[in-house]
């Protein structure tokens, strides 16, 4: 297992695909990096070698933010829409859906379970 940016990286999956293990990283952009790499996308990250690895570690260093840093950043900008009390930063604070979603019916996973308000007879 190849360790790329804190995470490790499987060693039976395609250099494409195992990027996309890294917290900031999708398909699109693992293919940008693998092509700026100039490495066979479908090469098996146990197959790579240590100058290829390096390759990967820089160009995701110097052109990505990714893992811990875009953690940071996203947890912020929500902590930033709170202190601001705009109508998302509500939205964040009460747990309730930010895009615009209707909460009527079908928020059950950000609501969490329904109070029980009917009162069992013993």
């Amino acid at each position: 297992m190849a360790r790329i940016a804190g995470r490790e990286i499987p060693g039976n999956k395609a250099v494409f695909i195992g990027l996309t293990y890294i917290y900031g990283i999708g398909q699109t952009t693992a293919n940008k990096i693998v092509e700026m790499a100039k490495i066979d996308p479908h090469k098996k990250v146990k197959d790579l070698t240590e100058e290829e690895l390096a390759k990967i570690r820089d160009i995701i260093e110097s052109n990505f933010k990714v893992e811990g840093d875009l953690r940071t950043e996203v947890a912020m900008n929500i902590k930033r829409l709170i202190d601001i009390g705009c109508y998302r930063g509500l939205r964040h604070k009460n747990k309730l859906p930010v895009r615009g979603q209707r909460t009527r019916t079908n928020a059950r996973t950000r609501k969490g379970p329904r109070p029980n308000t009917i009162k069992k007879k013993k």
